[in-house]
């Protein structure tokens, strides 16, 4: 039996449900993007990525990529120069920090002064400034000494955005002891590594690292849940990674089913994180700080 053709009253109909249809959708949706999800499946999972300063020459780049991919992403902060030769925590660099909290994205302390670990001995902790007015010098550094230190990045990106950060904090070449650990903590942040194939590579030397290795290695070995690394400039790389990995490695990862987020849904820090905003422990610190 053949299709029975829809009666002129059916039809009417349709093309009134139509027309309803359009009336609802929000101004600039096609009728394709209706159908689809509203929110995106992840059958591959989700990845956390992460951006310390470095010298800021790939900041705008990266910025600019991940508001095309609609995707948010964890900055952990320091004071370090810039080609603009001023700090990354400098007044100046306001604009773009804004422009990145409204983005979505979310901060975390790199110490101020980008401080190293040197050494724990008999309690005793060194560290090294890689920056500022004692860089390059070892010092000793208590609890309160180092608290401040986390702290400074907070201030400073709070009186540049009205942005708090969270209560996570990222040690300089991931150097740390159980006793900077413990200070930390006591200070209200929680330490955030990375996973071994979320190091990007991009503060190798691009001789022995092309970009096109180090982005066929993260495609291929990143894993649902890993933490990513990367700087939003190197001095020192000839070949500069962001221009040449980034947009590729994203368009990859999203082919592939991948989901991204920032540190702040992450399962192993979601709970401190909102432990550490209720109790009030990092605004605490700030002013008990600020009475010193």
């Amino acid at each position: 039996m053949g299709e029975t053709k829809p009666s002129r009253s059916g039809r009417f109909g349709k093309i009134l449900a139509a027309l309803a249809l359009a009336c609802a959708m929000p101004a600039g949706l096609h009728a394709a993007d209706a159908s689809q999800p509203a929110v995106r499946a992840c059958p591959a999972g989700t990845l956390y990525l992460t951006f310390d300063t470095g010298s800021m020459s790939q900041a705008q780049l990266i910025a600019d990529t991940l508001r095309r991919h609609h995707i948010r992403a964890t900055f952990f902060l320091a004071n370090e120069p810039t080609v603009r030769h001023d700090g990354s925590l400098d007044p100046s660099w306001a604009p773009y920090w804004k422009s990145l909290a409204a983005d979505g994205h979310v901060f975390g302390t790199h110490t101020f002064d980008h401080v190293y670990l040197r050494r724990v001995r008999d309690g005793h902790v060194t560290m090294r400034p890689q920056f500022g007015a004692r860089a390059g010098k070892d010092v000793a550094m208590d609890a309160e000494g180092f608290c401040r230190e986390l702290r400074r990045s907070a201030d400073a990106l709070r009186s540049m955005t009205g942005a708090e950060m969270l209560p996570l904090w990222r040690a300089p070449g991931g150097r740390t002891a159980p006793q900077t650990l413990q200070w930390a903590e006591q200070c209200g942040f929680r330490h955030v590594g990375w996973a071994p194939a979320g190091f990007l590579g991009d503060e190798l030397a691009s001789e022995r690292y092309p970009n096109a290795m180090l982005l066929e290695r993260a495609l291929d070995k990143l894993r649902d849940g890993d933490i990513t690394m990367a700087h939003l400039g190197i001095w020192s790389r000839k070949d500069p990674w962001a221009p040449g990995v980034l947009e590729p490695l994203l368009a990859g990862l999203e082919r592939k089913g991948f989901c991204f987020a920032t540190l702040r849904e992450h399962p192993a820090y979601r709970d401190w994180i909102g432990r550490a905003v209720t109790g009030g422990k990092v605004q605490a610190v700030g002013q008990q700080e600020g009475r010193r």
